[in-house]
This record gives structure tokens, C-alpha cells and sequence, in this order.
């Protein structure tokens, strides 16, 4: 008798419920058309079901230099749109083309909490794709990985953190990642869309 690995189906993807509840919660849109704007692309991508994060390059004149992050930018006034700036600013970082990718959500605009930092508006979009292309960092973009989403779901992954920002120790929640501490405005962006899959 011959025996063999009995193969594993993959495991049912969790995407479709999380478009149903994203298209259930419209978001808080900010309506001040003097606020300089950006917009960044969360991209969920199946087997297993993972977003896609980077980690931003070190540089001197970026005030989020080094820090785990989405793909995006600030509108350039050639982008129709917002959702334009995301997927031209994906391609541009990451190589990722996502002119076909449905946008399955929009989370509420965001902006930066600290003084410190540009009074920038962020819109986030919800983009899906039919699997996970490699990713191809360009000079902004330190790293690149597919994080499974179950990992944002592990116990004590989200949980308090410091942070030497600046000169300044910064305190709040973060997700403790294998690729790093994620915080700041990434995880105020990310924190509503994971708290809809518990």
C-alpha cells in the first residue's frame, strides 16, 4: 500500500467577509480642501490571506524614516484621485501594479496626532489582489513582506510599546511584528480593519 501526505486544501480565505464588512461602514471622509493630501494602500492578498508592509528608508527629510509602513504618497496634481496616488505610489515603491485590484474598502482619514508632523491628510484604501506578487523595493522603501493577517490576531502581538522618536520617548500601542514594531499613524490606519475580523 502506498502512503503518502494527504495534500492540505488552503485554508478558506477570510477576504470576502472583510469586503462585506467594510462595505457596511462608510467612512468619515474629511471635507478640508486646504490640507495637504496623501494616500496609502493597504493590499490584501490570499494563501494565506496577508498585507502587504514596508519599511520606509532611512532618510533625513522623512519624518517617518525607517518606520514600518503602507505603500503610498502624497497627491500629485497629475492623479485624478486619491486612489490614483495609492496605486502610483505602490507601482513607484514596490512594483506592485494594482490598476486591475478591485478596492474593496475605504478606511476614514487620518491625520498625524503629533505637532511635530505635517498637518497631512490620509485617506486609506482597500485593495485586493489574486495572489501575492514579490514585492520590488525602490530607493524609499527599505523592505517589503506579506504578513499573514492571522498574525495581527495572535494574542499579545498588539500590545503597549516605547519608542525613541525624535530625541523624544513615545509611548502607545503597536503590533509586535517578526519584521518589526509597527505604530504611529500605520497602526491607527490598521487597528479598525483587523479589529473587523475578531
Amino acid at each position: 500500500m502506498l502512503r503518502g501526505r494527504v495534500p492540505q486544501s488552503p485554508a478558506l480565505s477570510r477576504i470576502p467577509e472583510l469586503a462585506a464588512r467594510l462595505a457596511a461602514r462608510p467612512p468619515q471622509i474629511e471635507g478640508d480642501p486646504d490640507r495637504p493630501r496623501a494616500a496609502v494602500a493597504i493590499i490584501l492578498a490570499p494563501d494565506p490571506d496577508s498585507i502587504l508592509l514596508i519599511r520606509r528608508a532611512e532618510r533625513e527629510a522623512d519624518r517617518w524614516s525607517g518606520q514600518l509602513a503602507l505603500p503610498g504618497g502624497r497627491w500629485s496634481e497629475a492623479d485624478p484621485d486619491l486612489a490614483a496616488t495609492a496605486r502610483r505610489e505602490t507601482l513607484e515603491e514596490v512594483g506592485v501594479d494594482l490598476q486591475a485590484a478591485p478596492i474593496i474598502g475605504v478606511l476614514d482619514d487620518l491625520t498625524p496626532r503629533t505637532p511635530l508632523l505635517p498637518r497631512i491628510l490620509v485617506r486609506p484604501f482597500v485593495f485586493t489582489l489574486p495572489a501575492q506578487f514579490p514585492p520590488v523595493p525602490n530607493a524609499e522603501v527599505a523592505g517589503a513582506w506579506w504578513v499573514p493577517l492571522e498574525v495581527f490576531l495572535v494574542p499579545d502581538t498588539y500590545r503597549p510599546m516605547e519608542y525613541q522618536r525624535h530625541g523624544t520617548l513615545v509611548r502607545g500601542p503597536g503590533y509586535h511584528l517578526a519584521v518589526g514594531l509597527l505604530w504611529g499613524m500605520t497602526e491607527r490606519i490598521l487597528t479598525p480593519l483587523i479589529q473587523l475580523l475578531r
